[in-house]
């Protein structure tokens, strides 16, 4: 199998998990009917986009506390002052 195709059927499977999990929190929290599938697309929307921003978030903040606590260069020796 190609890596492509494994991605699209793992995105998939997390859509569908997902998907699934905030239908039955929504059915479960008293909605019915049409309405049902209006929460769980509106919920399933906003935990993926949730979940994407926590990609990025997670690079950005790693690399602060990297550049935050080690020299610019790795050769380079921290500086004391007396």
């Amino acid at each position: 199998m190609k890596p492509r195709k494994i991605f699209k059927i793992l995105g998939l499977v997390l859509e569908m998990s997902v998907a699934l999990v905030s239908m039955g929190i929504a059915y479960a929290g008293g909605v019915k009917g049409i309405g049902l599938l209006g929460v769980c697309f509106s919920m399933t929307f906003g935990i993926v986009v949730a979940l994407a921003q926590l990609i990025p978030a997670g690079i950005l903040l790693s690399s602060f506390i990297g550049t935050a606590f080690s020299p610019f260069r790795r050769t380079e020796v921290p500086i004391r002052v007396r």
